[in-house]
């Protein structure tokens, strides 16, 4: 049943695949809580680390850790394999790299604030357009003034440093009030309540760590723990539409390749685009329409093909639909939107099948030879060959220890950024006010002090806006540093 060029997802009246060289067209993973898209995920990720492509995904219920061990005989996974004449079923395990934001359940991510950027930070805090203003000031004069925006008492700091300020930064960048200061410093004080802070700092994420292949070429797979982020849904999609960013920003072009040089999986996917403004939703439609051709796939997960916006929908080539329930009008109607999105079988109503496929059966289709859809077919999935349900503890932390990243990101790295320029820029502030105090012995010389002191002063300034003028901010703000 395995073909090198293609993952097996199951049988309908013939053997059903999804070709490799089409994995990048991206994909959609639906249906209504229960119905088997976690296990349809397992067995993506599994198929794609065989075929030596490494996978992206969030285990937002705990279930998909299972990956990383091998699988237990179980009566009716046998029954599936027979049923679906998958004769060379076995069970394995497969390379995995935990990751958590928070640092309990597996590496911590982090990134800096600066890399963020103010749209996406924006929209982490949940401000309005008038507080999102602002932050952006914030971010110019950071990125002006030289100074690095780690974490966020550097954001912090540098707020209070703009609101002390607010007159003469008002004139040179816009309306800065005390009110919007206020707003978004409070914004900050819930994000590190929901333990947010601890995703802000270094050392930052390299892509690179989520693009490894183990010694037998099978591609890693990164599994982020997501049971305790999804506590904070806003922190988790910003966080999943960061990393998306961060892959068309730093990866190279690679066209139309042969497999996909990662899969990324988007599980819960509607909450990216809940009350996501106007021109967020549009960079994220430019974004995974042109994440394509640097050879990454994605694959969103969530309840209905109605969650997702029309023009993301349309760049969703490969689908499985699981059931959806239909008693009442709103949901008869998504099942007929649903239906509709699949090319049409002669042999059955795809759109009264929906409601009535069982546990571990979905309706598939895939692109085939020149891009174009297969005809969908009712599909018994294929038995993933991991353990169904969650890693034990033990388990994990052994895993963790023979990560091929262990001890990169362990340990919290503090340099030297915006919170401590500031700091000793207000002590040195001080001690010019001391010094520039009139004395009858040494006003003169405390006079050319203070001119010598205002003039080095000045260099820095200018020094440091030449290092903010090399920075430069990517398709959803996040920063690039000058190549």
């Amino acid at each position: 049943m395995l073909i090198d060029d293609s993952v097996y997802l199951g049988t309908s009246t013939d053997p059903e695949y999804l070709a490799l060289k089409y994995a990048n067209r991206h994909g959609l993973i639906t249906g209504a809580t229960g119905t088997g898209k976690t296990v349809s995920l397992q067995i993506l990720a599994e198929g794609f680390s065989n075929a030596g492509v490494p996978v992206f995904c969030a285990d937002v219920k705990g279930d998909l850790s299972g990956i990383a061990v091998k699988g237990e005989p179980r009566d009716f996974l046998a029954k599936r394999a027979a049923d679906i004449g998958f004769d060379d079923y076995e069970f394995d395990s497969f390379p995995t790299i935990f990751w958590d934001l928070f640092g309990r359940q597996g590496h911590p991510i982090r990134t800096t604030v600066s890399e963020m950027g103010p749209l996406l930070f924006a929209r982490m805090l949940d401000l309005n357009d008038t507080q999102e203003g602002v932050l952006n000031i914030a971010f110019k004069v950071a990125d002006d003034e030289g100074l690095l925006l780690l974490d966020l008492k550097d954001l912090r700091a540098l707020l209070i440093e703009i609101g002390k300020d607010a007159k003469a930064i008002s004139m040179t960048y816009g309306n800065v009030s005390t009110a919007s200061i206020g707003a978004i410093q409070r914004g900050l004080l819930v994000l590190e309540q929901q333990s947010g802070d601890l995703f802000f700092g270094e050392r930052a994420l390299d892509i690179k760590d989520l693009m490894r292949t183990d010694t037998d070429g099978r591609g890693y797979i990164s599994v982020l723990a997501a049971d305790e982020l999804m506590m904070s849904p806003r922190l988790y999609s910003t966080f999943l539409l960061w990393l998306l960013s961060e892959l068309f920003e730093e990866l190279p072009e690679v066209g139309n390749p042969d497999k996909p040089e990662l899969v990324f999986f988007f599980d819960e996917a509607h909450l990216l685009f809940d009350e996501a403004p106007k021109i967020l939703l549009q960079k994220i439609e430019q974004v995974v329409k042109l994440v394509r051709s640097k050879g990454v796939g994605v694959f969103f997960v969530t309840q209905n093909p109605a969650d997702m916006p029309d023009a993301v929908l349309a760049q969703l080539g490969n689908r499985v639909q699981h059931a959806l329930r239909a008693y009442t009008p709103r949901e008869q109607k998504a099942v007929r939107a649903a239906a509709e999105t699949f090319r049409p079988n002669p042999d059955f109503d795809t759109k009264e099948v929906i409601t009535q496929l069982g546990v571990g059966e979905a309706l598939v289709s895939t692109l085939e030879s020149k891009g174009v859809p297969s005809m969908v077919g009712r599909t018994m999935m294929r038995p993933p060959s991991s353990r169904l349900g969650p890693i034990l503890p033990g388990e994990r932390k052994k895993v963790i220890a023979q990560s091929p990243v262990s001890g990169l990101y362990d340990e919290i790295i503090d340099r030297d950024s915006a919170f401590e320029v500031l700091r000793r820029r207000a002590q040195t502030n001080r001690l010019e006010e001391e010094r520039a105090r009139p004395t009858p012995s040494n006003n003169r010389s405390s006079s050319r002090q203070s001119v010598t002191e205002t003039a080095a002063k000045q260099l820095a300034r200018t020094l440091a806006r030449e290092l903010g003028n090399s920075l430069v901010r990517g398709i959803l703000g996040s920063l690039r540093r000058g190549r």
